[in-house]
């Protein structure tokens, strides 16, 4: 059974071979060991409850049929109440002249922090071996059931921030456009900064007015709100969902922030607690099923046709979510299709 657990600090090893194995550094999971080490400890003490909700970050481990890591996802239960979190908002300003017969509509950027306490879903990455067989829906997917199910953690809504488009070389044309002529260094280095925390240069420098997009070069405009190719197929995931871009970017490489509130978002809505039932899993549509627990989450991916309140789960499954017949399980279908209601 391909099982989703909490990371713990043995999966270390493993995530600094799928992080060099991924094909592009994450802010939040970057190619340093020490600072991967330092991941999974704040992951650790968040799923041990020992921080506030300002500073939980929660980090998950999926493994393969062979109980090796093929990804991981994450988190964070409330941004920018410890670090500020900032975004542009993409605007419109109008201005006209009634003598002149002019009217003109320009495109804006303005610097927010509209977001605030709000839960950000992070740091996914899936070895390139497993994109494939519907691998990256469940490890997506599942920590929806983890926030389902623990929602006094969470805030009201759920936003997810994609990367923008770069080229072959990782240049990022609205950071060239944009971000260079205020902070004097590569992308590379500013995305570094706030990976690490150090997060106070953005409002120290970033402009404190609107900037006019028509002002920026053409690839700079047209990066607004795009997401890298590499990224798109979280994209789909997220909006399968109901995650939706409402004009947030990123303010180093404007990729789109993606928001949905809790009650909006389909395995949040759709999820339902059965009873556990020891039996054979009889085909099916596949699910998403995992525990009520909190320190020790686990979910998968079986086949079955749950009968009223119970769910009939096989030995393995049973074995692999900790529980047993009796015992509360939360689940959902795995793909929107198959819901109801």
């Amino acid at each position: 059974m391909i099982r989703f657990r909490p990371a713990t600090a043995d999966d270390l090893a493993g995530l600094v071979a799928l992080v060099a194995a991924g094909g592009a550094s994450l802010t939040t999971l970057p190619p340093d060991r020490e600072r991967l080490a330092a991941r999974l400890a704040a992951s650790q003490a968040s799923f041990a409850g020992q921080v506030s909700r300002a500073e939980a970050t929660y980090l998950f481990a999926l493994e393969d049929e062979h109980g090796r890591l093929a990804g991981v996802s994450g988190i964070d239960a409330a941004v920018g109440l410890v670090q500020a979190w900032y975004a542009y908002r993409v605007g419109l300003a109008t201005h006209a002249s009634a003598e002149l017969g002019v009217l003109t509509r320009t495109p804006t950027l303005f610097l927010t922090n509209d977001h605030t306490g709000q839960s950000e879903l992070c740091s996914l990455l899936l070895a390139p071996a497993h994109r494939r067989g519907g691998m990256g829906a469940v490890l997506s997917k599942a920590r929806l059931l983890f926030i389902a199910e623990h929602r006094e953690r969470f805030g009201a809504k759920l936003i997810a921030e994609l990367r923008g488009v770069a080229d072959g070389n990782g240049r990022s044309p609205f950071w060239e456009g944009l971000g260079r002529h205020f902070f004097s260094m590569d992308f590379s280095r500013a995305d570094h900064l706030t990976g690490i925390g150090r997060k106070s240069f953005v409002a120290e420098l970033m402009p404190r007015h609107p900037v006019y997009a028509n002002l920026l070069p053409p690839d700079a405009r047209d990066a607004i709100g795009r997401t890298h190719a590499d990224t798109e197929p979280a994209r789909r995931l997220l909006e399968s969902e109901g995650l939706r871009y409402e004009g947030l970017v990123d303010i180093f490489d404007a990729g789109p922030v993606l928001e949905a509130t809790l009650d909006d978002v389909g395995a949040i809505r759709h999820s339902r607690r059965y009873e556990a039932a020891a039996g054979d899993e009889e085909g099916g549509v596949p699910w998403l099923v995992a525990n009520t627990r909190f320190g020790d989450f686990r979910a998968g991916l079986v086949r079955a046709d749950p009968r009223g309140d119970h769910f009939p789960l096989g030995t393995a499954a049973i074995a692999a979510l900790g529980i047993r017949p009796g015992d509360a399980v939360r689940a959902v279908p795995l793909h929107p299709s198959d819901r109801t209601g």
